[in-house]
């Protein structure tokens, strides 16, 4: 596997395969297909796969501290009404218990992308399901205690590409709508867990694809899927664009960096309907070596 050629890890035909987080603690990689109402598990060392039904849909996910001892650990899942904590059976069952109920301001909203700060602190964004009404009702949400979330910012058609710089002073946003396309960068207290002084970051529309899921390496780069042109980009910390890396799918989705020594980066993709014939792969998972090393995924605290 080298930088420029991306390697297969599982023919996952997930509808929308999403928020993929490495365990590091059992040498897997986890993330949920969203339409498929599925967190999936992929063990590193065996390449076994699993999958456990989830309640609602689940747009992201964060693994929850104190859950080593758990066979499949303890996962904080941001889905259509609010933000559970769910914990996989070893009989393919899920226990649920939710955290927090969210007060959506239409109808048909749910979770999208979201991930820890790198205090633990739970963020996740809404969005308006059906994309085509271009509803800016989405908002980002912190999960700070056991049972209330709050608003951080609000106007999002389809909220993004959260991240977090090394460390953990600026944040990054995304809306990755056709009409927005546009990745910010806020400065973000990290004893309060606010982010403020939102700039541009990135201008998306001259460049291909639109953005979506996204990591940070050490070196601070901000690594973004650019979804509809099979591209995984990488841009600099001042916004430059420094490299863009294929995928066989036309709609990568959202990428991680994982495996022993954190030196992969794992990419999950979409799979639309209609012909697949110049993309059978579209909805799996893949793995690419970029030469740069990622950063621990904090635990969530909640």
């Amino acid at each position: 596997m080298s930088a420029h050629q991306a390697e297969l890890v599982l023919d996952a035909r997930n509808g929308v395969g999403e928020s993929p987080v490495w365990d590091g603690a059992r040498g897997c990689l986890w993330w949920v297909d969203i339409p498929g109402k599925l967190l999936w598990c992929w063990n590193a060392t065996t390449g076994a796969a699993r999958s456990w039904p989830t309640p609602e849909q689940t747009g992201c996910i964060a693994l929850a501290a104190g859950s080593d001892a758990l066979p499949h650990g303890q996962w904080i899942a941001a889905m259509e009404s609010g933000v559970a904590r769910l914990t996989p059976q070893g009989d393919g069952s899920v226990a649920q218990a939710w955290i927090a109920r969210v007060s959506h301001p239409q109808a048909g909203m749910r979770f999208n992308d979201g991930r820890c700060d790198r205090q633990g602190r739970f963020r996740a964004g809404t969005m308006v399901a059906d994309m085509s009404l271009a509803a800016p009702s989405g908002s980002l949400y912190a999960l700070d205690g056991q049972d209330a979330l709050r608003g951080l910012d609000t106007g999002f058609i389809t909220p993004n590409g959260l991240a977090f710089s090394p460390d953990g002073k600026t944040m990054y946003l995304s809306d990755s709508h056709p009409q927005v396309q546009t990745v910010w960068a806020f400065d973000y207290d990290t004893h309060t867990g606010t982010p403020h002084n939102r700039r541009i970051f990135i201008d998306f529309k001259p460049l291909p694809g639109r953005p979506d899921g996204a990591a940070v390496d050490t070196e601070g780069g901000y690594w973004i899927c650019g979804n509809d042109a099979g591209l995984v980009h990488r841009f600099t910390p001042d916004g430059r664009l420094d490299r863009s890396l294929p995928v066989p799918v036309k709609k990568p989705a959202m990428c991680a960096f994982g495996g022993a020594g954190l030196d992969t980066l794992f990419v999950t993709s979409i799979r639309p309907g209609g012909d697949l014939a110049d993309q059978p792969l579209a909805g799996g998972v893949f793995a690419l070596r970029p030469g740069l090393r990622g950063l621990d995924e904090p635990r969530c605290v909640v």
